[in-house]
């Protein structure tokens, strides 16, 4: 199954959350919005001034001459002139940068363009504004305007608009709970002394890798620990975990080996949808429920477990999150710096080095690309897409790279 129509069924299939709950705006980071929010005034709320300077009313003709102006009071961000007539011409009032414009001004003249500055009176360069300084009403947003949409994550951005329309709570979806287990017997914590290893051991770096990776989602993340390659124990651990979880992930145990039982004991407790993907690296790769949990079973090389979490768990867990609109774009092209071989038949995604040079993005393999190298993520942004159509890639080739970015944040 091509990659494409691996996230078309498992999009199909997959129900987002309806569980719903509403938090403060301060504490609202990284979830997932449940209800659209349209701005409940004009921000801002009154005419302010975007610099330093004077507030006035502009002549007809356009022109600020070298006459003098009544200073008539002046505008602090927080402390509005205040008067019952509007500002007249040949007037004017000192104004601070975010302060109210007075009624009956349109203009302000940057303090940086003052001519000449006596008692009560002020003069500025000759010259017509291009400008006006002057934000209007709702020049951010208009009362009643779309400010966030349902199903976006909330970054700092959208937080801060919430909190700058004076929102204190939203309401959001309810975070599920996502159990990571890793398999196999060769796996050992890194409590066990390197000089300690047992011929065969290795330590145990793909649940802490996934569970890294999805710290930033919104929601409950549960180490589930090791399953040892026992087909009992395996199907008992995830019958039990399937019972706590919305969603879980395993790494390792769904090949073809003797000693893989992940894929087995899904399709025993519930239903295995599909576990094999025209995908290098992340052939072996298990989709299916068990009964209500959603579950993934990646396979167990690193490079494997890590692309395949980052192009079809992560954006699964997403969907079920309720996560509708990605804001960030993570696809991009970028010109190839260097040869890629391919052999047709597979995508292909390589992990790469993007970085500017001029105005155009250029990126460059990391090197040797065996799915047991974790060290070949260590200097790389992003991951390179070979189509499953194409041949060996040249020097220059523009290929399409999906930035890290966007996929991991």
């Amino acid at each position: 199954m091509d990659l494409e129509e691996a996230l078309t069924q498992i999009r199909d299939e997959l129900v987002p959350t309806q569980s719903v709950e509403t938090i403060p705006v301060a504490s609202a980071l990284g979830r997932v919005l449940a209800e659209s929010v349209r701005a409940p005034v004009d921000l801002p709320p009154f005419p302010a001034s975007a610099m330093d300077g004077y507030a006035l009313a502009l002549p007809e003709d356009g022109n600020v001459d070298s006459k003098f102006y009544t200073v008539i009071g002046e505008s602090l961000a927080g402390h509005p002139y205040e008067s019952n007539n509007p500002v007249q011409i040949g007037e004017c009032v000192r104004v601070f940068t975010g302060g109210v414009c007075p009624a009956g001004t349109n203009q302000v003249i940057p303090q940086e363009e003052v001519d000449r500055l006596e008692a009560g009176t002020v003069s500025f360069q000759a010259h017509i504004p291009t400008e006006s300084f002057v934000r209007p009403v709702g020049h951010d947003i208009s009362a009643g305007a779309l400010l966030l949409e349902r199903g976006c994550r909330l970054d700092a951005f959208a937080v801060g608009s919430l909190a700058a329309a004076g929102q204190t709570s939203c309401t959001v979806y309810a975070k599920i709970t996502v159990g990571v287990f890793s398999t196999g017997d060769e796996l050992v914590d890194a409590t066990v002394k390197p000089e300690d290893l047992q011929p065969g051991q290795i330590y145990d770096s793909n649940r802490i890798t996934v569970l890294n990776l999805l710290s930033t989602e919104p929601c409950n993340l549960l180490d589930l620990g090791r399953l040892p390659d026992d087909a009992q124990s395996t199907t008992n651990a995830l019958r039990t975990a399937a019972a706590e979880c919305d969603f879980l992930i395993t790494s390792g145990g769904v090949s073809v080996g003797d000693a893989d039982f992940v894929t087995a004991a899904i399709a025993e407790l519930g239903e295995l949808s599909f576990w094999k993907l025209n995908l290098k690296p992340g052939k072996p790769l298990a989709f299916g429920r068990i009964g209500a949990c959603v579950l993934f079973g990646l396979p167990g090389n690193p490079v494997s477990t890590i692309v395949t979490l980052l192009l079809v768990a992560k954006p699964a867990l997403r969907h079920v999150c309720g996560v509708q609109k990605e804001e960030k774009s993570v696809i991009t092209t970028a010109t190839l710096n260097g040869r890629l071989a391919h052999t047709p038949g597979r995508a292909e995604y390589q992990r790469g080095s993007a970085r500017w040079d001029g105005n155009r993005l250029v990126v460059s393999s990391t090197g040797d690309q065996a799915s047991n190298r974790l060290s070949s993520f260590r200097n790389s942004n992003c991951l390179i897409h070979l189509p499953k159509d194409a041949h060996d890639l040249p020097d220059a080739s523009v290929v399409e790279v999906l930035l890290f970015e966007g996929i991991l944040s």
